[in-house]
């Protein structure tokens, strides 16, 4: 036994022990240990699959030298099955042992604007706010409106959303970067075609145990909401603007009709935007082709076109084109990230 599974087995035996105490169930830690303790079992038993299936290789290798020809035959083929899935496994055993990213268990918060192209910007940034809302809904994931901004013409100037669930801002993080649409804006009489751009940021969402923002810190400016939301509109100061003054972020939230709602949402914003910041400089350690990879949402860093004329879809980071625009505007781009992820996973074995 290498001294890796040595102390991942260990770990697994102390964490064990641990989590037999009825009372770490109420505790803030326990959600965490629960997960490691998940990840433990999936290392040990890929272990525990190798060791087995190495056994089981000696038995057939002791078999394939018996003066047994029929037999030897039955034990070469058998070999074989299980030299194959020696290799499945310990390639498995790879991709778990990697170095995770130690946000990506966290929900995610999406901010989603119009850039370069006017009301065409505006409308494709809604059209990608119902392409990830109905992802969201095919994968069993809760969304939460924090912010919007509505374009005079349909779509949003900027929308923000979180989204909750298992290991969501690991899905999402590569949505981040400009999407470019080429179509015919419904506004367009000659039928030329235009170019759009929409930016996508994707934030960990942060909990107030991640950054401390200290009251002197920050100010907050209260103001009556201007945008859509029933009878109390423009009746109350419900809406919200925070002003984070060492680094002059600014956040704002008005959808409920609550100053104090408002208030947690800009706030939680606010605190994943800081972390992003945080994660933005650790980036910059890591290699050209994976900070390319992940992006930031910086409006020069184009990653994927959005083709209407030739119904084609184009991630530029991985040069991955296909067909099925409506598909993929219904929520259906499972492939797209699939893809990113194990390009993610080729460079992190790369670097090893």
């Amino acid at each position: 036994m290498d001294s890796k599974e040595k102390n991942l087995r260990e770990e697994f035996t102390n964490l064990q022990t641990k989590l037999q105490d009825s009372a770490i169930y109420g505790s803030k830690d326990y959600p965490a240990l629960a997960r490691r303790q998940a990840e433990l079992q999936q290392i040990i038993s890929l272990f525990d699959e190798k060791k087995q299936l190495e056994s089981q290789v000696e038995q057939t290798k002791h078999m394939v030298s018996l003066n047994d020809a029929e037999l030897a035959e039955l034990a070469k083929t058998e070999q074989a099955e299980l030299e194959a899935k020696i290799i499945e496994n310990e390639e498995k055993l790879t991709e778990v042992l990697l170095p995770k990213d130690p946000n990506d268990e966290r929900d995610a918060i999406v901010e989603i604007r119009a850039a370069a192209g006017g009301d065409e910007a505006s409308l494709f940034a809604g059209d990608l706010y119902r392409m990830y809302l109905r992802w969201c809904e095919n994968h069993g994931f809760k969304t939460e409106l924090l912010s919007e901004s509505p374009s005079e013409a349909g779509g949003f100037k900027e929308i923000i959303f979180a989204v909750r669930g298992e290991n969501t801002y690991q899905k999402l993080k590569f949505e981040a970067g400009v999407h470019r649409v080429q179509r015919v804006p419904v506004t367009e009489s000659s039928g030329r075609i235009h170019t759009s751009t929409v930016t996508v940021a994707v934030l960990p969402e942060a909990e107030e145990a991640d950054i401390k923002i200290q009251p002197e810190e920050i100010r907050v400016d209260v103001f009556r909401s201007s945008g859509p939301g029933g009878q109390s509109v423009n009746t109350t100061d419900s809406a919200v603007r925070i002003t984070h003054l060492p680094t002059n972020l600014v956040v704002t939230s008005q959808d409920e009709k609550s100053q104090i709602k408002n208030k947690a949402k800009a706030m939680s914003v606010l605190r994943s935007r800081l972390l992003q910041a945080k994660i933005d400089e650790e980036h910059k350690h890591l290699s050209t082709a994976r900070r390319a990879l992940i992006g930031s949402g910086d409006r020069s860093e184009k990653i994927r076109t959005y083709n209407f004329p030739q119904d084609r879809i184009t991630d530029h980071r991985i040069g991955y084109s296909r067909s099925n625009l409506p598909g993929a505007l219904n929520g259906g781009i499972d492939d797209l990230i699939e893809k990113l992820q194990a390009k993610e996973l080729e460079l992190k074995r790369g670097e090893q």
